[in-house]
């Protein structure tokens, strides 16, 4: 078991910058791949970005590639999402998910069985 908290969203321009955190406790965080999805008022669920166990393999929605980075420090059980040249499409309540062992292949919700509460994230024109 695992719990997750996220921090760090907020209202911002267009063009601004934010990074995301997302603090685990629980289980050993390096056993849990890692991702971020993202979910817009009336809209589905969507993947963002995921990484492993390590740290060495990333994965990206075509949509954020080049613009936002995922990485993790696993002495502080935490995993970030740095956005750069953040767009009003970005504005979403952005979530924290993990699970055991996997892969950061794994794109779809039901890969993840941990989740953290989400923190909004506001992009202005």
């Amino acid at each position: 078991q695992v719990q997750l908290v996220e921090s760090g969203g907020g209202l911002v321009q267009a063009g601004d910058s934010l990074r995301l955190s997302c603090v685990a406790s629980g289980r050993t965080f390096n056993d849990y791949t890692m991702a971020w999805f993202r979910q817009a008022p009336g809209k589905e669920r969507e993947f963002v970005a995921a990484i492993n166990r390590s740290g060495g393999s990333t994965n990206y929605a075509d949509s954020v590639k080049g613009r936002l980075t995922i990485s993790r420090d696993n002495t502080k059980n935490t995993v970030y999402l740095q956005m750069n040249s953040l767009k009003p499409e970005d504005t979403a309540v952005y979530y924290c998910a993990a699970v055991l062992f996997g892969s950061s292949l794994y794109r779809n919700t039901y890969n993840y069985r941990y989740w953290g509460q989400g923190t909004q994230v506001t992009v202005s024109s």
